[in-house]
């Protein structure tokens, strides 16, 4: 079912008429409170006063006619003279309690009660003075028969005004007590009313929005930890409606999609794993067929290599025979195979090298760098008759602490790819230096082969040591891509660095450093190196 309004709206609509269900209470909980409040204040200010007032006109109206028997009883003049001020302070009394009463608001029968009381209470003064003045003059049986008789008639008429003014007021102050209960029921039921009613509405709201907001909210939760699960099967509900929720449906239906999307590619990618698992190890069968073919081709080579070194050796024991050329001849001979063996023994040692990292072919020890460097050159000099390599190590200190094996093959790539890059008849420099520290002692050296080949593409320099990686313009030329690769783990094996500059048609510069002492160890420069 499509939904009009948003569940913001909903949520608002629903809390603003809990709102106003819940002003509308407090008020009308007020108004009844101040109903109740006004027939208690009616009862509390005009009814108990009045009833508290009338009370003591009684009391102290019978305590005055108490005071007129004690003084018309008086004997003696102290006696007479206490009377006399008794008499005076009840009346005084009784004046306030009458001004009292009077203060308060009465109804019509209540003030004409009030004025009965009133004439009566006048007439019984005047009786009471009377009967006063006699006693004063010493006429006590006049003034103790005016007492009997119309003095007691006057104040049994006050009396009995006051008894029925106070049974008046009595029954009034009952009706509005009767009154007030009435509308405290009344009130207290309309609030009972008022409060369920809320009460039905919170029901109401928390139901609407359990049935169509938390509940859906909740299923697409679920639906969510069960595509987390990959369980896509099942419909997702909510999508046809118009607020947030389906809002969210329509997403979990987009993320399902991409879930299942997203296994199959997963299903692909294993696919991809396998088959490229598989080319993996037929590549490390090739690479042990290589290294099997390079250990054979050693092997048949050395043999006749040994042979014709034993052949040389021969002439030379026959100088008798052979004169100055026979030994010439078989010195060359036995150089010749020196070298042969070298390029097998570099051969071999490339292909442990990139299997196995080289970590157990590096053996540091003092190497004179310069005389490594003169004797590359001078292979590659022989090896490519129409190579023209400077070579300058003047510069270089003569003992820095390295792996003579591995530093003669990674400067003879780095020459050997120099020459192979280069056009024919262009000249090839190799040339050497050191660096000096913070405090100024030279602790590196550094040798550039530079060539004047066809440079390389700016595109391709950050790729240049990865493993059989070759440039776009070197295609046509013979080569591995392994090269620069071997040359830069062997410069890393001992703590040094390689940079590359270089400018497309115009050649390249390869610049190798080394520290002049792998780390833990010292070696002591020259102080003919310190001088230059």
């Amino acid at each position: 079912m499509t939904q009009r309004y948003s569940i913001r709206t909903r949520l608002s609509l629903s809390l603003a008429l809990l709102g106003l269900l819940a002003l509308a209470l407090g008020v009308f909980s007020v108004a009844s409170l101040r109903t109740v409040d006004s027939a208690s204040a009616q009862i509390r200010d005009r009814w108990l006063q009045s009833v508290r007032f009338l009370g003591d006109v009684t009391n102290y109206t019978s305590d005055f006619r108490g005071a007129e028997a004690d003084r018309l009883l008086a004997r003696t003049p102290a006696d007479a003279a206490a009377a006399d001020r008794a008499v005076a302070n009840l009346d005084r009394i009784i004046s306030v309690s009458r001004r009292n009463y009077e203060s308060l608001p009465h109804s019509g029968t209540e003030a004409e009660l009030w004025r009965d009381f009133e004439g009566y209470w006048a007439t019984y003064r005047a009786v009471a003075d009377q009967e006063f003045a006699l006693a004063r003059r010493r006429r006590v049986r006049e003034a103790e028969a005016l007492y009997r008789s119309q003095s007691m008639a006057a104040y049994r008429a006050a009396s009995d005004a006051v008894d029925l003014l106070t049974d008046r007021t009595v029954r009034s102050a009952n009706e509005a007590s009767d009154r007030a209960d009435e509308t405290f029921h009344q009130a207290f039921v309309w609030i009972g009313i008022a409060m369920a009613v809320a009460g039905l509405w919170v029901v109401l709201s928390i139901w609407h929005i359990a049935r169509t907001v938390s509940g859906p909210i909740l299923g697409l939760a679920g639906r969510m930890r069960e595509l987390a699960a990959n369980r896509t099967e099942g419909e997702i509900e909510g999508t046809a409606r118009g607020d947030e929720i389906g809002e969210m449906a329509r997403a979990v239906v987009v993320f399902r999609n991409n879930a299942i999307e997203l296994m199959a590619s997963q299903r692909g990618l294993e696919q991809q794993a396998s088959m490229l698992a598989e080319k993996l190890e037929a590549e490390r069968e090739l690479a042990a067929m290589q290294r099997n073919f390079i250990s054979v081709a050693s092997h048949e080579f050395r043999t006749p290599l040994t042979w014709i070194d034993g052949q040389a050796q021969r002439l030379l024991k026959m100088k008798g025979a052979s004169g100055d050329e026979i030994l010439e001849r078989a010195g060359k001979i036995r150089a010749a195979v020196q070298r042969i063996t070298n390029v097998m023994d570099r051969l071999l040692n490339s292909s442990r090298l990139v299997e196995e990292r080289g970590s157990l072919y590096f053996h540091p020890a003092p190497i004179d760098l310069a005389a490594i460097l003169r004797e590359v050159c001078q292979v590659y000099r022989e090896i490519a008759s129409g190579a023209k390599i400077d070579e300058d190590f003047s510069g270089l200190p003569p003992q820095v602490e390295g792996d003579a094996r591995l530093l003669d093959q990674a400067f003879g790539n780095l020459l050997s790819n120099a020459i192979k890059y280069s056009p024919g008849g262009a000249r090839v420099r190799v040339h050497g230096g050191v660096e000096g520290g913070p405090e100024g002692a030279p602790t590196r050296v550094w040798v550039a082969v530079e060539d004047q080949g066809m440079g390389i593409p700016s595109e391709d320099r950050e790729h240049l040591f990865e493993r059989h990686f070759r440039g776009a313009m070197v295609k046509g030329i013979v080569g591995t891509g392994i090269g620069l690769y071997l040359a830069k783990m062997i410069v890393d094996m001992h703590g040094g660095g390689i940079r590359v500059e270089s400018e497309t048609g115009r050649g390249s510069r390869f610049t190798v450093i080394l520290p002049i002492a792998q780390e833990g160890k010292t070696v002591r420069a020259m102080t003919s190196v310190e001088s230059q």
